[in-house]
């Protein structure tokens, strides 16, 4: 008979704010914490670059449905620059192409971040998993080869300079989804005439969520199943940004059953229109998330524990 047993799988719901280590993916990290919990079901609210550490919230059971809106969300980055080396694959881990000399001061730095606030163009790097002709970019960059690529709009929220002992720079990002800060890093280099490279990242916060109640994974492991369990958000940690909504037992009968609802019938204060988060009434549960617009309750995705 082959192997031992086997270990059975546990139904969580809810959310792990994990604080990523160096040197491990993404995917790693979720294998690892999943399984710590022996949870059935798990997946990650988008990928953290190997070389970033920090805030990567990791979704169990039902929580998984609603991770598409994190991907979405704000995130906030703490990153170091290197000024005066350009490397191939923008940070640390790709070879010098190029070096200058650094002759701006601390006030150069400043100004020439005010320039990248707000909306900005960001011409994706190669050494990306975004994908052409179905291959990913860092498949053409690893065989040498350069593909052209177009400007995608982004937006900074925030960016404030942290620390300067030049030629290194500290500074933090609040940015929409899709910002590479590398690039970011890469654009300012040039904007100050040297060049740049990323040599430190690290995540604070990715749309409400932040590090202050996020776990390492040698943390994780040394905690008892309860004590695992107290540590994972509940399913609409994940939701907080959005209006809410409560239902009476009828109203929320027929949200579960997918049926739209009409807003004069169900809300008691005024909507705008976009998604909201859904409960009932009468014991507080997460129903789940719906669009309300035109007057209408749609419901988008629903929890099925809560049925």
């Amino acid at each position: 008979m082959k192997g031992g047993p086997k270990i059975p799988r546990r139904a969580l719901d809810g959310v792990l704010l994990l604080d990523k280590p160096l040197g491990l993916s993404s995917n790693d990290a979720l294998i690892k914490a999943k399984r710590i919990y022996l949870a059935k079901k798990a997946g990650h609210t988008g990928t953290l670059d190997p070389l970033a550490t920090g805030l990567l919230p990791l979704c169990f059971g039902e929580a998984t449905k609603f991770s598409q809106d994190l991907l979405d969300a704000d995130k906030t980055y703490e990153a170091t620059m290197r000024l005066g080396i350009r490397t191939a694959t923008g940070d640390a881990e790709g070879e010098a192409i190029d070096t200058r000399d650094v002759t701006c001061d601390e006030a150069a730095v400043s100004d020439a971040m005010a320039k990248f606030l707000g909306d900005i163009v960001q011409v994706p790097p190669m050494y990306s998993a975004l994908k052409r002709d179905g291959k990913p970019l860092y498949e053409y960059a690893r065989a040498g080869q350069t593909v052209e690529r177009e400007g995608r709009p982004v937006t900074i929220h925030a960016l404030q300079l942290i620390a300067c002992a030049l030629p290194l720079v500290t500074f933090r990002v609040t940015c929409s989804k899709g910002t590479y800060v590398r690039t970011l890093a890469e654009d300012i280099g040039e904007a100050l005439g040297c060049g740049a490279h990323l040599t430190a990242l690290r995540r604070t916060g990715v749309g409400a969520l932040t590090l202050d109640h996020a776990v390492t994974l040698d943390e994780l492991a040394n905690l008892s199943e309860a004590e695992r369990d107290e540590r994972l958000q509940p399913v609409d940690a994940l939701l907080s940004t959005f209006p809410e909504i409560r239902l009476n037992e009828e109203a929320a009968r027929r949200f579960l059953h997918g049926q739209r609802l009409r807003l004069a019938d169900v809300a008691t204060t005024r909507l705008g229109e976009g998604r909201v988060r859904v409960y009932a009434q009468n014991d507080g549960r997460l129903l789940g998330v719906a669009k309300a617009g035109e007057g209408v309750l749609a419901p988008e995705r629903l929890v099925v524990t809560a049925q």
